[in-house]
């Protein structure tokens, strides 16, 4: 039986940094940043009251690429002038002692505000798409991802520069990296192409290196360096990738880069209890127990998704290192540490206009996140409801 004190236990990650309990805040997009991606003060007061809700903290998505944005108002990293703002980012995440990671994404086809900007999105392969609206996937030239691999390169340059004490690689939920790895989407023939789990993965492999080769030439030995990932992607009876080859790829992805930690993610339900569906040995079986055993002693493994109480903690604990939530940081800032205390009848998910100065969230804010709080429903409904109403208040904004 897995109890309180089971999250209480430090975790020591193979850089040497110790994180003093099993709780991680993950990314959560706050929809607070100016229109052209730099962190505004509503972004700052935010982190300032969630420093202490958890040891390891990550960032919402801080897109690399204008043309990889998935959020408005979401945080850019394009270029230079970002470093000033995300400075302070870093410095009120790290105001409690906690380590703060920036994390690094590319939204791929699913770059709904690009979309919005500029009539297109990019991806491996040429598409062409119906929702949200008609629009063609453009197929990235080998120029153009060389130069997106640089700019991961880049980003992370800038992340160290800000005083970040790590970046997470985020390929998870269909954004451009998987896109790569899945024979759903990926058509390609070239070195990039869908012919061999080798040629699929090189994308990933490749801004794995880059990475690697920058937290080396201006890093601190203890950067944290953190990958995000869906280990199988099915539709019905079809198979994008399946979870055996999702661990020959983490094989690989070891062998170029240090890989602190792997934090599994997906749509849905309770994704920490997410079980295998593509036939093989392993149909069936939790994934987290599958990656887990596979990883053991090499990579730390996060369970993330709908990890909301604490009988759902100490069951996601059974089968990874640490547990990442968001939504609950949302309403409840000291949700990780009224379970280790043993405060459960405390926690509180339910909030009203009153409460948004106490808790620091800005009045106009989570207007893209709603949806997906919908869909996973780790808060109450009345709770989802009263943000989707925060999204008149951007008016003020334009």
């Amino acid at each position: 039986m897995f109890t309180n004190t089971d999250l209480s236990k430090p975790l020591k990650l193979s850089n040497g940094v110790i994180l003093k309990n099993r709780f991680v805040l993950s990314p959560m997009v706050t929809n607070s940043s100016t229109s052209d991606g730099k962190v505004s003060q509503d972004d700052l007061n935010y982190a300032l009251r969630r420093a202490n809700s958890a040891p390891l903290q990550i960032t919402g998505a801080a897109y690399v690429d204008e043309y990889g944005q998935l959020f408005e108002y979401g945080f850019s990293v394009v270029d230079d002038s970002c470093i000033e703002g995300l400075t302070s980012l870093a410095k009120a995440m790290k105001s409690k002692g906690a380590k703060a990671i920036l994390q690094l994404t590319h939204a791929g086809r699913f770059s709904s505000h690009a979309l919005f900007k500029y009539g297109f999105v990019y991806g491996p392969s040429y598409m062409k798409l119906q929702s949200p609206i008609p629009h063609e996937v453009r197929e990235l030239s080998i120029s153009q991802i060389e130069d997106l691999i640089f700019s991961y390169g880049e980003a992370t340059k800038r992340a160290i520069a800000a005083g970040f004490d790590g970046v997470e690689i985020s390929s998870a939920q269909r954004l451009l990296i998987q896109t790569f790895f899945s024979k759903f989407s990926n058509e390609r023939q070239d070195a990039y192409g869908r012919q061999t789990l080798e040629s699929r993965s090189k994308f990933a492999l490749d801004i794995l290196k880059i990475v690697q080769r920058t937290i080396e030439k201006y890093a601190n030995s203890d950067f944290i360096l953190g990958f995000r990932a869906t280990p199988e992607e099915t539709r019905g009876n079809q198979i994008g990738y399946t979870i055996e080859e999702f661990l020959k790829f983490m094989d690989l992805a070891n062998e170029v880069a240090n890989i602190h930690y792997l934090a599994v993610a997906s749509w849905g339900h309770d994704v920490y209890k997410n079980r295998v569906r593509a036939p093989g040995k392993y149909q069936g079986k939790l994934i987290n127990r599958v990656v887990k055993n596979h990883l053991e002693g090499k990579i730390p493994l996060m369970a993330t998704g709908g990890i909301n109480t604490p009988e759902k903690s100490f069951e996601a604990i059974k089968d990874s290192d640490f547990i990442g939530s968001s939504t609950p940081f949302v309403v409840d800032p000291e949700f990780a540490i009224k379970i280790i205390d043993g405060n459960f009848q405390d926690i509180q998910f339910k909030i009203k206009i009153d409460d948004l100065e106490e808790l620091a969230i800005p009045q106009a804010s989570f207007k893209d996140i709603v949806s997906l709080m919908d869909y996973g429903e780790s808060l109450p409904k009345d709770t989802r409801d009263f943000f989707r109403s925060l999204e008149k208040n951007y008016e003020d904004r334009l």
